[in-house]
């Protein structure tokens, strides 16, 4: 799944968000949230924009392909300290599909100085002090007995053996290993250390996690610490890969488990050869990536992602003066950017988290599709409370405004509406066989149809009503409004 090849930074070139999406090959997304005490119901405007902005810091470092971020801004007072761990055994693309999931659970229940969030593909937490070296909390650290049956037989003897196996395995590989024990019946274990941690605090977090899970007695469960995470269960969970997975970039490790006879000087000259070998490989990697941008970009249309924070400011705080219409799907509001470009801003009413999929799906496939006879879209924004879609402003109105109106400016002659016909014909026949996916505008109205300066039509809300793929008689149902 691509998007537009020039979605730098934040969005990149890399698969959209799926916010729903279950990550990895777990069984279970559920997750365990914890607020700050004494900030659970603390709504501050100012710290949340300081979250979005800390948050937006870490998308950008899963986007270069990390699994785990360390992230911090210190100017603010209080500064906030974030910290994401994905399981390792994810790929980019799912470790960013729970991130944002947790994201959003930390925003809107978390809005005060501090929260953490576990899941069973992810962990999340931001405070306002420096926490990366904790890995015991008993207020916070839990296990989830998610099946009560009891195990029989010598199935405490493999539960314990398998959590065993796994918990030598991930200390030994620098914080996650995946083990199996497959007798009469098979259980499997994944563990996994936070990176910020040594080799010491990896092995004493997961014996205390491994000791509350043994106090579950059914065939799966999971210890969610401050400093770990621990799963088992008869049903494998994980890909094969998983358990023969090498060892990574862990980087607290590398002393204890590689170098323990070097001295420092030489640690240190080995690690500034590493960097500059780095650097060198990281230049041949960059320069190739703009040779093949330049020859995408003038084969790609091109569009953007824009800051939660400056649309909001673009439409004076989403103000009614600034309103343009109100749909089924949101309402839409005159924007004016930075550089003086006006825009259409849609603020959409729907939750993000339950239709994340379909949203992000829809967007990824109407980020291409261009004709003159089109809204056009410019960009989005999942940043903030709400999701946003930015269009290209369409000077004059709609048209059922111009035919249907009282005291209207424009009185059509038969010519101007012979050629709006004209261009609405032109438009659905390109997005029914023109572009590449074919797509059903299943809600065409008047209300839909905007005009330009030269009373041109425009059709809107063209891609979130429903898709169509060459080989497929149908997909899911999208979202019917006006633009």
């Amino acid at each position: 799944m691509q998007i537009c090849a020039s979605i730098a930074q934040f969005l990149a070139w890399v698969p959209f968000l799926v916010l729903l999406a279950t990550v990895g090959s777990s069984s279970s997304s559920k997750s365990l949230l914890n607020c700050h005490p004494l900030d659970q119901h603390l709504v501050n405007p100012s710290r949340q924009l300081d979250f979005l902005r800390a948050m937006s810091s870490v998308y950008d470092y899963i986007t270069e392909g990390k699994l785990w971020v360390v992230s911090s801004i210190t100017d603010l007072s209080p500064p906030i300290y974030v910290f994401l761990q994905c399981r390792e055994d994810l790929s980019v693309s799912d470790c960013r599909h729970c991130f944002n999931q947790s994201k959003l659970e930390l925003e809107r229940k978390c809005s005060g100085s501090g929260g953490r969030i576990h899941s069973d593909g992810c962990f999340l937490r931001f405070d306002d002090r420096d926490f990366s070296e904790e890995f015991v909390d008993p207020r916070f650290d839990r296990a989830k007995c998610e099946e009560t049956e009891p195990g029989f037989g010598d199935f405490w003897k493999y539960l314990d053996e398998a959590l065993v196996n796994v918990t030598l395995k991930a200390v030994k590989n620098g914080g996650f290993g995946a083990a199996a024990v497959t007798r009469a019946e098979p259980v499997y274990a994944l563990a996994q250390c936070w990176q910020t941690l040594d080799e010491n605090s990896c092995r004493e977090c997961l014996v205390n996690a491994r000791s509350s899970l043994r106090a579950c007695g059914g065939h799966e469960a999971s210890a969610f610490f401050t400093g770990c995470y621990l799963k088992y269960s008869t049903h494998k969970f994980f890909d094969d890969a998983a358990e023969h997975k090498p060892d990574a970039d862990h980087r607290n490790f590398i002393r204890s488990s590689f170098f323990p006879h070097l001295s420092d000087h030489d640690i240190t000259k080995l690690a500034m050869a590493a960097i500059a070998l780095s650097i060198l490989t990281s230049l041949g990697a960059f320069i190739s990536y703009r040779r093949v941008s330049r020859k995408r970009k003038a084969q790609v249309p091109s569009c953007s992602n824009f800051k939660y924070e400056i649309l909001e400011k673009a439409t004076e705080s989403f103000h009614d003066s600034m309103k343009l219409g109100q749909g089924g799907a949101g309402s839409v509001y005159k924007g004016i950017l930075p550089d003086g470009r006006i825009v259409a801003v849609k603020k959409l009413f729907f939750n993000t988290l339950e239709w994340a999929d379909q949203f992000f799906n829809e967007v990824n496939l109407i980020s291409g599709v261009q004709h003159k006879n089109l809204v056009r879209l410019l960009g989005c924004s999942i940043e903030g409370p709400k999701s946003l879609l930015v269009y290209e402003y369409v000077h004059n109105r709609s048209l059922d405004q111009i035919l249907f109106m009282k005291n209207t400016v424009h009185i059509l002659s038969w010519k101007q509406r012979f050629n709006i016909i004209i261009g609405i014909s032109e438009g659905l026949e390109y997005l029914h066989g023109g572009s590449e996916v074919k797509i059903i505008h299943r809600d065409i109205k008047t209300s839909n149809i905007l005009l330009d300066r030269n009373l041109s039509p425009k059709i809107a809300d063209f891609g979130l009503i429903r898709s169509m793929g060459t080989d497929k008689t149908q997909t899911n149902t999208g979202i019917a409004g006006t633009l």
